[in-house]
């Protein structure tokens, strides 16, 4: 199991170590830890949860998929879609410039170091079981532990555009168990899911 392998040891390490530089902390039931520490716990959570056996590459790719995020803020960029997508695309890059810096260093050869970089940017998502599963795992993490936060912020309709936006990025699988998570929500936003993602008559 990689779990039991040095260098997947090491690079695990290496990452806790970058989530601990997190300026933002966050209340757990085990105390207070950084914003990173806890949203990457629960993203390798929920990869192992959909995927007991997942591969060394998926489970490192849990591990590192907002790596060190706080470095470039969202308002560097403009308002609107086009300057958020264009922090998305930036984020995407260095993350894996990131992982792949702490990969190569913990000794990983280039392949697994490219695989894993592919994971964190997402390509070929909906023909990559992996890269599906890695996303549909980002959405049950956004769902069970920013939603409710994020809803305070946006109104109804806002919320079902981003929700139904999530829907279609998630496999049957990642929308079933999105779905169990809706129910533990407050019940209006779990009504707002239900209704957001009911498929239209």
């Amino acid at each position: 199991m990689p779990v039991n392998d040095s260098r997947f040891q090491l690079a695990v390490a290496r990452f806790q170590e970058a989530h601990d530089e997190d300026p933002v902390t966050v209340e757990t039931e085990g105390g207070s830890v950084t914003w990173s520490v806890h949203y990457h716990r629960r993203l390798v959570a929920w990869v192992r949860r959909l995927r007991p056996e997942a591969s060394e590459a998926l489970l490192l790719a849990a591990h590192c998929q907002h790596i060190r995020r706080w470095t470039i803020p969202r308002d560097r960029y403009p308002l609107g879609a086009a300057g958020y997508k264009r922090w998305r695309k930036t984020l995407s890059q260095y993350h894996a410039q990131e992982a792949g810096r702490i990969l190569g260093d913990a000794g990983y050869d280039e392949v697994t170091i490219g695989r894993v970089q592919a994971l964190l940017r997402k390509l070929r998502l909906k023909l990559d079981p992996e890269s599906q599963l890695l996303e549909d795992a980002v959405c049950l993490v956004f769902l069970e532990n920013e939603f409710e936060a994020f809803s305070r912020m946006h109104d109804d309709a806002k919320l079902a555009d981003i929700l139904r936006k999530t829907w279609r990025k998630m496999s049957p699988q990642g929308r079933e168990a999105a779905l169990a998570v809706a129910g533990s929500l407050p019940e209006s936003l779990h009504a707002l899911v239900s209704n957001a993602v009911a498929p239209v008559p």
